[in-house]
């Protein structure tokens, strides 16, 4: 083969045409399809918590504000937590100085238990309770039994001080969660199936009176308060009315047979 200079290319042999080989989609493994139902259950659990948040974003919120507040205390030396709980205090000074928004900040602390703990029981006790009311009752009920029992307490140890009653002290230390976590436990119990009214609620009084003679602590006393006012939240129309129990005033008998209007009694004949 000459080119245009005259000279001569060696010619290529031609090499043989090879034909593609038909494509073969791979088959799924079992390893694939058990990965691919990991990843849909991964995804589904996502989306149900992400559904439940948004559903409790009281409890979550709550739950937050909990956390947060347990994890910065865990970084600070003890001073610091002392310094922390003693000026969040809900105490007969703070009350007379002024300071009532410590009615609000003692209640982001956990007391006397794990912090774990008395987050996960505010988580499942709150939970449940907006699950079942909303959050407008449910916060509703934790927020009465937190103040109302904080108050109570409180000015019982104003008298006491008053009346110059030895043991008596103006600056307590009173934080934490467990008025708001008895009241809404008790409404709960208080607004169960008859089993749990039956014997859940006197089982939690018998416990937490049992705790009260034992210790003698004002949070002790505190906790039978709560307890109380759980269970007269319990009772008032607008609980009762979201809880799907009848009113007691509105119980009105059962009949024993109802008869549809349109059917007729058949006819005698003498």
């Amino acid at each position: 083969m000459r080119d245009r200079l005259g000279t001569t290319e060696p010619t290529q042999p031609t090499q043989p045409f090879e034909p593609f080989e038909p494509f073969e989609p791979r088959k799924r493994t079992d390893t694939d399809s058990t990965t691919a139902a990991a990843r849909s259950g991964t995804a589904a659990l996502r989306a149900n918590a992400v559904a439940t948040a948004v559903r409790l974003r009281l409890t979550t919120v709550y739950v937050v504000l909990l956390t947060v507040t347990a994890s910065w205390l865990a970084t600070q030396g003890h001073a610091e937590r002392a310094r922390f709980v003693r000026h969040n205090s809900s105490n007969v000074h703070h009350m007379e100085v002024g300071k009532w928004w410590t009615l609000f900040t003692s209640g982001l602390m956990v007391d006397g238990v794990p912090a774990w703990a008395g987050i996960a029981a505010v988580a499942v006790a709150l939970g449940l309770a907006e699950w079942r009311w909303g959050p407008a009752r449910a916060g509703a009920v934790f927020a009465f039994g937190h103040v109302g029992a904080t108050l109570l307490t409180e000015g019982a140890m104003w008298v006491m001080l008053v009346a110059r009653i030895p043991g008596a002290l103006s600056r307590a230390r009173d934080v934490g969660i467990s008025y708001g976590l008895v009241a809404t436990a008790g409404c709960l119990l208080a607004l169960g199936p008859p089993v749990l009214r039956r014997y859940g609620l006197p089982a939690l009084a018998l416990a937490l009176a049992g705790a009260w003679a034992t210790n003698q602590q004002l949070a002790d006393a505190g906790h039978l308060v709560a307890l109380g006012l759980g269970v007269l939240a319990s009772r008032t129309p607008w609980l009762l009315a979201r809880a799907g129990r009848p009113l007691p005033w509105d119980q009105r008998p059962r009949e024993r047979h109802r008869r549809d209007p349109h059917d007729r009694e058949p006819s005698r004949t003498p």
